[in-house]
């Protein structure tokens, strides 16, 4: 590539997606001259996904812009909570996300997962048919150009992985109303309802249950009730008021 050179800065968030030598302030780029300045950042290795403002010489500009020479580009970071206008806010999750798929669930987001791996083109199409917000750890997953939107997860922790999704987005919580295996609405349901997929010690232990009206799965708190409600409530003490303040408008 021999054209045009630019001045790139890299928000810190942004920095581990570009090479050492572009983590500095005002890195030099050589451009073609014709490619636009969404192609540019994205050979720098930023997905598009985690671009927010695009500055040139301190204004902002559109994707389209083609960069000229001298022109001092600043990549900021994606403002949070981050809006996703034109559906209902609910995300699409890769096979590489099971644990975070499940507990968006336990906490009452809409979050569909293929357990199976369907391939980068089947996921792309259905986050595009479903109006889902694809969440990937997959950099090329998320530049494919006909998902409906995309967000890089950054941590390979689920514990962190999910901090980051509410803190970026602040999804509606309702905790305990959805299912954790299918993403299907739960139910209260009554003892003798569900006894048939009830095991002997379970009918009689205990007596609150509740059932996916998709799946049929029957759930009930048993042992490993008190590490679930420990996640709930960490997360609705943490993120719950930004998320009301979203559902609000406030």
């Amino acid at each position: 590539m021999n054209g045009p050179v630019i001045f790139v800065s890299v928000a810190p968030e942004l920095r581990l997606f570009v090479s050492p030598e572009r983590r500095v302030a005002a890195a030099p780029v050589v451009t073609d001259g014709v490619s636009t300045l969404g192609h540019v950042v994205e050979s720098l290795g930023v997905p598009l996904t985690e671009a927010g403002a695009l500055l040139v010489d301190g204004r902002p500009v559109p994707v389209s812009h083609v960069p000229a020479e001298g022109e001092r580009v600043e990549i900021e970071a994606v403002a949070r909570p981050q809006e996703v206008p034109g559906a209902p806010l609910r995300f699409l999750l890769d096979v590489h996300l099971g644990t975070l798929a499940r507990r968006l669930r336990l906490l009452g987001v809409d979050a569909a997962y293929e357990s199976e791996d369907i391939g980068d083109p089947a996921l792309a199409a259905l986050s595009a048919a479903e109006r889902r917000v694809l969440l990937s750890r997959d950099r090329g997953l998320l530049r494919r150009r006909e998902i409906w939107a995309g967000a890089y997860v950054y941590s390979d922790r689920p514990e962190e992985q999910l901090r980051d999704v509410l803190g970026r987005f602040a999804p509606a919580l309702a905790p305990w109303t959805r299912c954790t295996a299918c993403n299907g609405p739960l139910q209260d349901a009554d003892k003798d309802s569900v006894r048939e997929h009830l095991e002997h010690g379970t009918r009689h232990t205990y007596d609150v249950f509740a059932q996916c009206l998709a799946c049929g799965r029957v759930y009930w708190r048993g042992a490993h009730h008190a590490r679930l409600e420990a996640i709930v409530d960490g997360a609705v003490r943490e993120f719950g008021a930004a998320a009301a303040r979203r559902v609000s408008g406030v």
